[in-house]
């Protein structure tokens, strides 16, 4: 039965998706007797924590006095220390449960172990790993950002029928339908940040926003190293946190105009020319919170990432339409792990690991 209820703990987990990070996706079931008493799940970054919804719900119920016969399926170790929440560990064992079931400990330094330590010193009774693979996929963001220290990398491009992301002179080209940008925009509403070069900011003016979904904007990342896009596009508008990556030192940056000065929603990030300037990128990215990227193209900063290793998801869209001549798509790599069929569009999906 343990398999059962982890199961509906990662369901729920799944509805914090898009606004627990750099959260991880927690849920919670507490049950009784084969029957579910309480549950819940992390919703927000910096709101209860799914254990602490979970017992509300027990609660609430008037379900309070099973505790001490109930156990509590949980996909993540409760955490041991206090950060906006008091820990999650503390509050199962001043409830009395029985048992906690865990499908995967926190590789968080603060937690890492700390919180299984906690109950079992408590006497209660601890199963871990119950659905592991499941739970590490539902939170490779989370598990990528704290143990590679780099975030969560998803690239992602359109291409015609015949192997094109653009015409020969950089222009977008309309690719893919209504439907699949509608499922473009939901993933930008699931990621930290979405990433384009300096070719696509110039040609496509986007505005890398969340338009056709209900979400929060993803913090807009462009690449400039000399400070030359124009200060008229839309990434530039202020409507939402943008940092765009440069060359230059803060300094000279402040004084090449009064523009690139951080202010508002824009600030800089300098990396150092050089082979491992994707590194460093994903490095200041990492400390500036960001853990997930969604990489929009184009074609050569797709072909960076590859280059160096340094992804971990492609998402590749290919649709009917031909143009006969143009930038050339990249190749995706990977393991192949699926597709789905929108309207007349194919996304083929793969995995680095």
């Amino acid at each position: 039965m343990d398999i059962k209820w982890m199961q509906r703990a990662l369901q729920l987990a799944e509805y914090g998706r898009g606004s627990v990070s750099p959260n991880p996706m927690v849920g919670c079931v507490i049950v009784c007797n084969d029957e579910i008493i309480g549950e819940g799940w992390h919703r927000n970054y910096g709101g209860p924590h799914a254990e602490v919804r979970a017992v509300e719900d027990v609660e609430k119920r008037n379900n309070g006095h099973l505790f001490s016969e109930a156990t509590a399926y949980v996909t993540l170790e409760p955490c041991s220390h206090t950060g906006k929440t008091p820990p999650c560990a503390d509050l199962l064992v001043d409830k009395g449960i029985k048992k906690v079931v865990v499908c995967n400990g926190d590789p968080n330094p603060l937690v890492s172990g700390r919180g299984i330590w906690r109950l079992q010193d408590a006497g209660i009774e601890v199963v871990q790993e119950v659905l592991a693979e499941e739970g590490k996929n539902l939170n490779k963001r989370f598990f990528t950002s704290i143990l590679e220290k780099r975030p969560y990398v998803i690239l992602k491009w359109a291409e015609t029928a015949d192997g094109y992301i653009a015409y020969e002179n950089g222009s977008p080209v309309k690719i893919s339908g209504e439907l699949s940008g509608v499922n473009v925009h939901k993933w930008r509403s699931e990621e930290d940040a979405i990433l384009v070069g300096y070719n696509t900011a110039l040609n496509d003016n986007p505005k890398l926003n969340v338009r056709q979904w209900e979400g929060r904007n993803p913090v807009r990342i462009v690449l400039d190293r000399n400070l030359t896009l124009p200060n008229t596009l839309n990434l530039f508008d202020s409507s939402q946190k943008t940092f765009v990556v440069n060359y230059l030192k803060q300094t000279d940056a402040e004084n090449f105009s009064g523009r690139y000065a951080d202010h508002g929603n824009t600030s800089h990030i300098k990396i150092n020319p050089g082979i491992d300037e994707i590194n460093q990128l994903l490095h200041e990215l990492f400390k500036r919170g960001i853990q997930s990227v969604l990489v929009e193209g184009g074609a050569q900063v797709l072909g960076s990432f590859m280059k160096v290793g340094l992804w971990d998801e492609i998402r590749r869209c290919q649709s009917l339409k031909k143009i006969g001549s143009g930038i050339k798509a990249p190749l995706p790599q990977g393991i192949f792990t699926g597709s789905e069929q929108i309207e007349h569009d194919l996304w083929s999906f793969y995995s680095r690991v």
